[in-house]
């Protein structure tokens, strides 16, 4: 058996599951190796301790009674199993699952899993599973359609009951970083023996992908300072007229960048710059007024956003302030319509001095640019590497500028991303106000709603959001929808409300967030996708509804999205507060608005990364490592590839051979023999 070949050859893989696998980026056996599971369930054995709602337990349970699924008033089915167990009788509630009742019969008996809660006499689960795993540790795997987990476990045993993996660490590494072997660390992120073996296997996969990740950051700084040839551009005498037309006064660290941006440009070596700055601090301005002087010399720009209500406003941006002064800009998503791409594609390759923003659309083949001149891209973590390297395949020449609004602390910025220079604006705009930031149990919800109702009152916007899309299956989390219903019919009755999530079409979102900027939506309720650079000066309210679950880096975000206009804004994070270790982190929220001391202490909450919280698939391109939180790790993992990779020592100079061939030929940094 090859590690190299076609997921098809696996007993009991036909074509529709090859097909669906390959649609999961699961080509060979080697990327089913590496489909590493995105959680662990530790499951406790049942006592009364664990009915709590909280910890996943089994319990041995016989059905009594089973009822027929009916309809729900938020339109779900509802489907309850009466279970015997020997702590009482166990209510089941099952939504949006129908099918389940044939699943059991009465009389038998039955292992669940899932969390318990104790309610009187009775004790009450939602969607609670027949657990057939054994293991006190069960890999949870992302699955898609017919794709299951259970499918996954049994095609990766197969796989690792036939081959070993091969070692392509030197054996003083090992002994020196105190890792397990490579055949060990993959058995055990698929079927761990226990925590110790599972926390020892994460630490070897994640020093291996990270040693691969920093070899591939050391050739591409050696590639760029040794080959390529950039463009120097001329300052256009235009620039200072530009920059009397921007309507508000520019902070020094905004001028000071951006003479590091155009000192940049006058050079003959290509700029590669990581932008740096906390939410709000006017990056997008920057990035405008270095993209106009790329124009101004004859050569064309792009601005490349993670979001299509990201690029749209940035869209909106740079025609105020660039079309007067004679560019033009042209807008290209997922949603543009056909004849608006033909006519984008011929401007471009005619060559005419144009500015290019948009998504992801940009990277496609059918884009060509004929004299690109500089490459942006904003809040550069939501990209992989690979999206960001076909973009800047687009042009060797062109100078390549990506900005961070998630502030990470300077050494450890200048380290991760090595083959990058740094600029930093540490400075507000001037007259912003600081949000007043409120920590309350989800018990005060009520107060929250009144001070949301208070806001709307003065002519401002407020937003709400939540984790979920949908009913959460264990019934703790609140959802768009569900939380649309109760506030619409309740605290918030009779305010225009509007609702956005990523399953929306474009079209949809779009739709929504204009009607938000109008006004004509008071309150939007929304997941994480407003995240990202959303601007509406007038909202003045975000409300986080279980904060808990959110990153401090995510809800600094999610923080950002109000105080950009002239009124006193307010963060109200609502949150299942059950332990002091989470009222400490989000009082760190509380107390600064900074967003770089966030990071700090937020590393410092963390620690070097948590075991049970594998960093799966990550926007770094990364499918274990957080470069942030296993910084520590990370710093090692450096120093031996900046060892290997400068190494004149012939058993070295071999092994640097093989990882950057390997690299080379893969979408990630895991390499596997």
């Amino acid at each position: 058996m090859d590690i190299n070949d076609s997921v098809g050859t696996i007993k009991g893989v036909g074509q529709k599951t090859k097909e669906q696998l390959e649609n999961m980026g699961i080509i060979t056996l080697l990327d089913l190796l590496l489909y590493f599971p995105r959680a662990y369930d530790q499951y406790q054995e049942a006592d009364e301790m664990y009915f709590n709602g909280m910890d996943k337990i089994r319990l041995e349970a016989v059905p009594v009674k089973i009822t027929r699924p009916f309809r729900t008033r938020t339109g779900k089915s509802m489907s309850t199993i009466y279970f015997s167990t020997q702590f009482g009788q166990v209510k089941a509630m099952f939504f949006n699952m129908p099918y389940v009742t044939s699943n059991y019969t009465i009389g038998e008996t039955y292992m669940l899993s899932g969390k318990f809660t104790r309610k009187g006499k009775n004790i009450e689960c939602i969607n609670p599973v027949l657990n057939k795993d054994l293991e006190e540790i069960v890999p949870v795997y992302p699955s898609e359609g017919k794709v299951t987990g259970t499918l996954l476990k049994k095609l990766v045993r197969q796989i690792l009951d036939k081959v070993i993996i091969n070692e392509n660490f030197p054996p003083d590494i090992l002994k020196e970083e105190e890792l397990v072997s490579l055949d060990e660390a993959v058995r055990n992120l698929h079927f761990p023996q226990n925590r110790d073996r599972l926390g020892e296997s994460l630490k070897r996969m994640k020093f291996q992908e990270m040693f691969s990740y920093s070899m591939k950051i050391m050739l591409s700084k050696s590639i760029r300072l040794s080959s390529e040839e950039g463009i120097m551009f001329k300052m256009s005498p235009r620039l200072t007229e530009l920059k009397n037309r921007i309507p508000f006064e520019m902070t020094g660290a905004q001028n000071r960048v951006i003479r590091e941006i155009l000192k940049d440009q006058k050079n003959r070596f290509p700029m590669n710059r990581l932008l740096q700055g906390d939410v709000g601090s006017g990056k997008t301005i920057v990035a405008l007024v270095a993209l106009f002087n790329v124009i101004e010399n004859g050569y064309q720009g792009a601005l490349m956003a993670p979001t299509e209500i990201l690029a749209r406003q940035h869209f909106e941006e740079a025609k105020r302030l660039l079309s007067p002064m004679g560019v033009e800009v042209r807008l290209l998503t997922g949603s543009s319509k056909k004849s608006e791409r033909d006519q984008i594609a011929k401007e471009l390759e005619k060559g005419k001095p144009l500015l290019m923003v948009g998504t992801h659309a940009l990277i496609e083949e059918k884009v060509n640019f004929s004299r690109l001149g500089m490459i942006i891209t904003d809040e550069q973590h939501r990209f992989g590497v690979n999206q960001r390297a076909k973009l800047v395949n687009k042009s060797k020449t062109a100078e390549v500028l990506v900005m961070s609004a998630t502030p990470i602390p300077r050494t450890m910025a200048l380290t991760i991303y090595s083959d990058l220079d740094l600029s930093v604006i540490d400075e507000l705009p001037v007259g912003r106000k600081e949000i007043r930031t409120i920590l309350l149990d989800e018990t005060k919800r009520k107060a929250c709603y009144s001070k949301v109702i208070e806001e709307v009152n003065k002519g401002r916007q407020a937003y709400i959001v939540t984790p979920l899309i949908d009913l959460d299956e264990d019934g703790e989390l609140n959802s768009v929808t569900g939380l649309y219903e109760e506030l619409s019919k309740g605290p918030l009755k009779g305010i225009r409300m509007g609702y956005l999530h990523g399953k929306m079409s474009s079209k949809e979102k779009t739709a929504v967030m204009d009607s938000f900027k109008e006004g004509e939506i008071q309150v939007l309720i929304a997941t994480t996708v407003i995240e990202v650079g959303v601007n509406v000066p007038n909202a003045s309210m975000m409300v986080i509804e279980n904060a808990e679950r959110f990153g401090l880096a995510q809800l600094h975000q999610l923080r950002g999205r109000v105080g950009r206009g002239e009124y006193q804004s307010y963060c109200i994070m609502v949150a299942n507060i059950r332990s002091q270790t989470t009222r400490e982190r989000l009082e760190i929220m509380v107390k600064s608005n900074d967003g770089f001391f966030i990071a700090e202490e937020d590393l410092k909450q963390r620690g070097t990364g948590q075991l049970f919280g594998v960093h799966q698939r990550g926007h770094s391109g990364l499918m274990l490592s957080d470069l942030a939180s296993d910084y520590e790790l990370f710093l090692r993992a450096n120093r031996y590839a900046g060892i290997v990779y400068n190494s004149k020592d012939p058993n070295e100079m071999k092994m640097k051979k093989e990882f950057l061939d390997k690299i080379s030929k893969s979408m990630n940094f895991i390499c596997l023999n």
